[in-house]
């Protein structure tokens, strides 16, 4: 398991290239997906479920038909974290 390490101030800089679909917005990575349906987006947090639960690492998102929204931070330090950058990578690689 990726541990909650504080991010340092490179790899904050470093975001931006290495998650480009997400922003960070007051210690925390948000990104939005549109799916042609509801049916596809409760397949896709079905998956990010998945990962949830092997990081141990929950993210905060909500559900309107064919909008998932989802963010995500280390809500014990206050931070952004190498766990919330490794929750994020593991979501892009669903494809």
């Amino acid at each position: 398991m990726v541990a909650p390490t504080p991010l340092t101030e490179a790899e904050r800089e470093a975001l931006p290239e290495k998650l480009p679909d997400w922003t960070v917005e007051d210690d925390r990575l948000c990104r939005t997906w549109e799916f042609v349906d509801f049916a596809e987006a409760w397949r896709f947090m079905e998956q990010v479920s998945v990962i949830a639960e092997d990081l141990q690492h929950h993210p905060d998102w909500s559900n309107s038909w064919n909008r998932v929204d989802v963010v995500v931070t280390t809500h014990s330090t206050g931070v952004l974290t190498r766990l919330d950058v490794a929750f994020a990578e593991a979501v892009d690689a669903l494809g």
